[in-house]
């Protein structure tokens, strides 16, 4: 008789976490610079050098650049606006001496929600939500992004057409059509849903035109407003809430009439605020981690809330306890 054994355990590489989640999961940075580590030969699991594919289990040491990685129980997220100046470099790389981490020097770990070139300025995303930097980077050609850019002759008809429609800007890259409005004889506003690198100098430079100045003014519902160069703030419960509404329905093209300020919030409905308690999740040791997280106590209050038709479901004191102003 031959011996029987035990079945072979088919699904050893689903055991674990994914080496890229792990690392987005602790704060160290998002889940595509943690690719890019790994990509680099920079991540170790147990000193062992770290493949694309690996994954991390249940007592092992993860480092990057020999550095030690721990799991940390994030006590809050959190979700900045940021006015960036030219110069600053979006990117967590600390050996980069114009990095925005430095520059920014906040009291927690948090890291860009993708980039903005260093030749511009303007509006940028942080936070320590690896989850949510994902969640917009991975259907980030669908989400509005809007300039202010300057150049350095005059804007023809011919210019905006062209510019709206779509252009070639290398052998195998065409832009797709935007919105492009005139805004002075040397000055134009353009919103795109592409994410390409450098996209609009490209666009320009391909209609023999240079880029004086560009200034992003907007990324989906987060507007720049007033908020003075080099200057950070926390994102508004409402504007966070109105944001996870957009990136749930982010396989549905968002019209530009709809993303002006407080239009999406104002039509901000009880249906959406389920759809943005799904999309953050429960997370596991976070109950008061962050704006959307409740304890039963805040649950009661959002129910009276809700019944006196307040725009926001959680209390002025729990939102100033929280870092978050009523506007």
């Amino acid at each position: 008789m031959s011996k029987k054994h035990p079945p072979k355990n088919t699904n050893r590489s689903e055991e674990g976490t994914q080496i890229n989640k792990f690392i987005s999961a602790s704060g160290f940075c998002s889940r595509r610079e943690a690719d890019e580590l790994v990509a680099q030969g920079r991540v170790s699991i147990n000193d062992r050098i770290a493949g694309a594919t690996a994954r991390v289990k249940p007592g092992q040491q993860v480092a990057v650049d020999g550095e030690k990685i721990k799991q940390q129980k994030i006590s809050k997220m959190v979700y900045l606006a940021f006015h960036k100046p030219v110069g600053v470099t979006s990117t967590t790389d600390l050996a980069d001496k114009t990095n925005i981490i430095s520059y920014i020097n906040y009291n927690q770990r948090i890291f860009p929600i993708g980039r903005l070139d260093k030749d511009s300025e303007g509006l940028i995303l942080l936070t320590n939500d690896g989850d949510v930097v994902n969640k917009i980077l991975r259907a980030e050609n669908q989400h509005e992004k809007e300039y202010i850019v300057s150049v350095d002759k005059p804007i023809t008809q011919d210019f905006i057409n062209r510019m709206s429609k779509g252009l070639a800007i290398g052998p195998s890259t065409t832009t797709l059509p935007c919105f492009v409005k005139q805004e002075g004889s040397k000055k134009f506003r353009i919103i795109l849903t592409q994410g390409l690198n450098r996209q609009i100098r490209r666009m320009c430079a391909t209609l023999e035109y240079d880029v004086k100045t560009l200034k992003r003014i907007r990324v989906m519902n987060i507007q720049l407003g007033d908020l003075k160069l080099g200057q950070l703030r926390n994102l508004t419960f409402q504007e966070v809430e109105v944001l996870a509404t957009l990136l749930s329905q982010s396989t549905n093209d968002i019209p530009y009439k709809e993303s002006k300020k407080d239009n999406a919030a104002n039509d901000f409905s009880e249906g959406k605020k389920k759809t943005a308690k799904a999309f953050f999740g429960e997370r596991k040791n976070k109950a008061n981690s962050g704006p959307l997280d409740h304890t039963a106590k805040d649950k009661r209050a959002a129910d009276r809330a809700e019944k006196k038709q307040k725009p926001s479901h959680f209390e002025p004191k729990d939102a100033a306890k929280r870092g978050y102003k009523k506007r």
